[in-house]
């Protein structure tokens, strides 16, 4: 595994020295297995995670027991169920892993005591955060007004990497499409 200064400063390569040693400071090692929960809803969120290895997914339950898969996370990138982790609340989620993963992970009381000590890492949290809520914004339009072929298209401009780390009827179930649309557009449309 890579250490947490050297991961952090691949993420963020302007920090400060001493922010960073603070900040890699709270962070322990952390593997899971294939298909293990690591929050499940109604939990609340204990980690922030830093994903080194493996491929990582959010997903809601429905009434009707179907699944929504809201969010994928793989390496480099942060993890977790953030609304969860950031305001204490229990999850409305769930998070799991799709393949064996390890982690960089710290807890929030760790996580909240640098961030009081480093303003600086408030704003950068800040400016992640709202880069995050644009991405999600840009998702709920594709969602409500793309038809399945410009979901999938849109997709695939994107983040076309992603047919090569996630099982393809998680693929299909993010796009809101049944397993059979999404393989009759992966073998019609040119990636």
């Amino acid at each position: 595994m890579t250490n947490a200064r050297d991961y952090l400063l691949s993420i963020w390569p302007q920090l400060p020295g001493e922010v960073v040693e603070d900040l890699a400071a709270i962070f322990q090692e952390h593997s899971a297995k294939r298909k293990t929960i690591l929050t499940a809803e109604g939990e609340v969120e204990k980690y922030l995670y830093l994903v080194q290895d493996g491929v990582q997914r959010a997903y809601a339950i429905g009434s009707d027991g179907r699944e929504a898969t809201l969010v994928f996370t793989y390496a480099p990138s942060f993890s977790g169920v953030a609304d969860s982790f950031l305001l204490q609340r229990p999850s409305r989620y769930w998070f799991e892993t799709l393949t064996p993963s390890k982690f960089l992970r710290a807890s929030f009381r760790d996580f909240d005591a640098v961030l009081l000590k480093h303003p600086l890492l408030e704003r950068l949290i800040r400016l992640a955060l709202s880069e995050t809520l644009e991405g999600v914004l840009v998702r709920q339009i594709e969602l409500q007004s793309y038809t399945a072929e410009q979901r999938f298209r849109t997709l695939m401009a994107r983040s076309p990497h992603l047919l090569q780390l996630v099982p393809h009827k998680y693929i299909a179930n993010y796009l809101g499409m049944d397993a059979t649309n999404f393989s009759k557009l992966l073998g019609q449309i040119k990636i």
